[in-house]
């Protein structure tokens, strides 16, 4: 089985947020698949797709706050400022975190760890609705 779908995702405050059930929720083929990859990527350059932590909101929070702390939007050496201060931090925490993930699916559903989840990392103030593709392949 081969699938491929974009998913929408409604626009997210600055931050961290789990959107494993978004993602599961509008792949309904999932519980066909016995066995098989997903692979999805989020077409933006200010914004990221990390697994992570799925229960203690207070993970999410504490990585944003690094993340503000490490890469702050008043760098004088930035160039790259005509969207606003926070978007070349946006930039480069997508860079860190990555903008793809693949994930096992087992018995038609994502075969995560216990304390794992999919986070949306919005690194912009007003990032805006985001577009992933998500590709399904397996048995």
């Amino acid at each position: 089985m081969w699938l491929q779908q974009d998913i929408q995702l409604l626009p997210r405050a600055r931050g961290f947020h789990l959107v494993t059930d978004d993602i599961a929720d509008a792949l309904p083929c999932l519980q066909e698949c016995r066995m098989g990859l997903l692979h999805v990527q989020l077409m933006h350059t200010s914004a990221s797709l990390t697994l992570n932590e799925n229960a203690d909101p207070d993970v999410r929070h504490d990585m944003d706050a690094f993340l503000r702390d490490r890469i702050p939007g008043d760098l004088p050496f930035f160039r790259h400022t005509l969207e606003g201060p926070d978007d070349m931090p946006a930039h480069i925490a997508a860079s860190l975190l990555g903008t793809q993930l693949t994930l096992a699916v087992r018995h038609g559903r994502l075969a995560l760890g216990t304390w794992q989840g999919i986070w949306l990392g919005e690194h912009r103030d007003q990032g805006g609705s985001r577009r992933l593709i998500a590709t399904l392949n397996g048995e």
